[in-house]
Parts: C-alpha cells; structure tokens; sequence
C-alpha cells in the first residue's frame, strides 16, 4: 500500500449511501416507503365549511312553504278528481310546517339511537312484539249464524248506492263481522299463546321452502296429491339395478334400469320400474313411479299378515307366513326390504324355484295384496265372525 492511498481516502468525496434494499414481500402491494403519494391532497368537508355543529334548527312557518302554482294545479287535475285535490290542499294545511322541515332529517339530540330505523315494522329479533291486551278477551264471543249474516247482507242492499262500485262491495266484506261480541275480540284478539320464536333465514338446514322443486316432482304431487313434504318422508329403496342392451338396425343402445320400492312405513307399498341412458334418470323413474303405484296392504295388528299367503311371476315363487309377536322378520334381504317400507313386523317368507331378484320382488308384492280378510271369508260363507280374544279374554291375549 502506497501513501498516496490514504490520502485519496481521506480527500475522496463522500458518496451518497443508497437506499435500503427492501426484503422479500409475500404480498401484492408494494412496501411502505415505496408507495407514491397522492397526485391530489385529500379535501375534508370540515375545511370548506361544510359541517355544522350544534347550530340550532331555524323555526320554519307557513309562510317559508310556497302553496301550488297554476301550472302544478293543472297537472293535478289531469290525475285526481277536484274532491280529492281539495282533500290534498286540506290534509297539508293540518300539517305543521315545522314537521315537514324536520321529517327525514337526523336526529342530533342525547337521546337519539345509533342505527337508522324508519319505525314502521316490527323487527321479529331486534324489537319486542306488541301483543293485545287482556282486556280485549270477551268469554262470550260466537261467530254469527247464517241468519244474522244475511240480515248484514240484506241492510247493505238497501242502503246501496244507485250506481254500486267493486269499492262498495270490498268496504263491505272488510267492515263486516264474523262475531258476536266484543270488537277488539276480533279485529285484535288476544293470545294466550307463548309468542312464535322467530324464523333466520341463516340458521335454515335441510328446509325445502327455499328450494325449486323439478317438474317431474310437480307432476308426482298432481297426481298423487301428496305434498313435497309428504314425498320427501316416504321411505324408497332400490333393490335391482343393472344395465340392459336394445339390438336395433343402428346398433347396440345400452340403458340403466331400476327397480325401486316406496312404502310409508304405515301399510302402504309399491314397486316401480325405470329404465334410461343415464343412471341419475332412471333412478328417478324408479322412485317416482313406486310412490305412484303405492297400495294399502292388510295387515293384521299392524304388525304381520293375515295368514299364509303365495306369490307367483313367471318361474318365481314366493311363499309368506305370518309369525307371533316379537318374531321378526326373518326372509331374504329383497323381501325384508318390502316388508320395512310396508310396517310389517312379524313375517316369515320362503322362495321356491327361480330367486330371480326382480321376479322375487313382484311375486311378494303380489302375494301381500293378495291376502284375504276373514271378514271376506265370513260374508262369502254366510257366516259372523266374533274375535275370541275380545270376547272371553278382554283382548289381553
């Protein structure tokens, strides 16, 4: 090192030092200190006197609300008759002035609530509901006999104008009473009732009251009259289900089918077929049409079959018994399957021959609505039938 080199050190011009290299961002937006500043200074309106405080409402009288010009009257007699314009004119000089320059202004008083609220419902959360008084319960209200209804009737006939309008008559079926007794009764009655608990649109699950119900369910509730409700409780079960091949001029079209079976659990089953290109479109097929097939079926106690009874389809045989209680219901898993969507609880069953799943779910349909009631047998052989157990043992038995 020569001695020039510490010279040139010491007379060197200091460099500026750079400035700090950032980190590494895990962010989109750029660091603190590299953000640009604004191209336009942020204006408050405290600044340009925009902002009141404290100022006390100017009085307002009649004489700051100008009334209706020729020009304003005109247009209002193009859309109202002259009663109603008079009863416009007369309704707004009842109104205080100082009303109309204080409505939908915000409150700035102590005593002022700190969310906006128009007042005009009632909230089922936020607000108490008001509930009638016990005064307004009569003990002797009864609704009103036909006579009574057609004297209302026939006094509003006679006191009806020349010329009756739509009006006339719906004024009368809202003043009208259904009652005896006191008004309050019936316009306001009071409920003895524990209020509703109210109903949250976000602590909803599994309701079907918001839910689109598909066209194939609408037309299965026109036809069996069952509610949306009532179809969602029934208990299906799909018992066969394999694909199946069409041999046509073009080819092979292949296709899914179901057998299904549908039973409420209250002596009611039925079976349906469905067959389709797509999977999901024949399950549906199945489903719906075992609901449309569903019949009562007779059973004993509600709990078994009227003795034993045999089903046949095609080479299948399908042989049912009835079992005490507490026996079960000891059978194949197709049958098992029928007997728990129909509510029978006691039944033995015996497949002979062919076990064919489909065949063995048709014959067993076939055997349970095939049952004969002894009522049936009694009638047809000239005979009464008397229930022992109810005679000599009170039905303990």
């Amino acid at each position: 090192m020569t001695s020039s080199q510490p010279i040139r050190c010491l007379f060197a011009k200091a460099k500026p030092t750079s400035s700090p290299t950032s980190r590494r961002t895990f962010h989109k937006s750029t660091c603190l200190h590299a953000r640009p500043s604004p191209r336009y200074k942020s204006i408050k309106a405290a600044e340009l006197g925009l902002v009141k405080k404290n100022e006390a409402p100017r009085a307002v009288s009649a004489k700051d609300l100008r009334s209706y010009s020729e020009r304003e009257k005109a247009a209002l007699a193009k859309r109202y008759t002259p009663a109603q314009v008079a009863a416009i004119e007369v309704g707004e000089a009842v109104i205080d002035p100082q009303d109309l320059a204080e409505q939908a202004a915000a409150r700035e008083d102590p005593m002022k609530i700190n969310y906006l609220d128009d007042f005009s419902t009632i909230h089922p959360v936020a607000d108490k509901p008001i509930r009638a008084p016990p005064e307004n319960y009569d003990p002797n209200l009864r609704f009103k006999t036909e006579d009574e209804l057609g004297e209302d009737l026939t006094n509003w006939v006679k006191d009806m104008p020349e010329e009756p309008e739509r009006l006339d008559w719906m004024k009368f079926l809202d003043r009208t009473r259904l009652t005896v007794g006191k008004p309050e009764a019936e316009l306001n009655p009071r409920s003895s009732l524990a209020p509703e608990i109210p109903k949250l649109d976000i602590l909803r699950r599994g309701t079907t009251d918001g839910e689109e119900i598909d066209a194939a369910t609408r037309r299965l509730m026109r036809q069996t009259g069952f509610s949306h409700k009532e179809i969602r409780r029934f208990r299906v079960k799909h018992l066969v289900q394999h694909g199946v091949t069409n041999q046509t001029r073009l080819g092979k079209i292949m296709s899914m089918y179901h057998l299904a079976v549908a039973g409420n659990g209250k002596g009611m089953v039925g079976i349906g077929e469905g067959k389709s290109a797509e999977p999901e479109e024949a399950k549906m097929q199945a489903r719906n049409a075992a609901i449309r097939n569903m019949q009562p079926i007779p059973m004993y106690e509600g709990r078994t079959i009227f003795g034993d009874v045999k089903g046949k389809v095609s080479a299948t045989e399908v042989e049912l018994m009835t079992r005490p209680p507490g026996f079960g219901v000891r059978c194949q898993s197709l049958i098992f399957e029928i007997c728990r969507c129909a509510g029978i609880q006691d039944m033995a069953a015996r497949v002979t021959r062919s076990r064919n799943h489909m065949n063995t779910v048709k014959a067993t349909v076939k055997a349970l609505l095939s049952q004969r009631l002894p009522e049936e047998v009694a009638r047809a052989r000239g005979r009464k039938l008397v229930d022992v157990r109810k005679v000599y043992y009170g039905g303990n038995v």
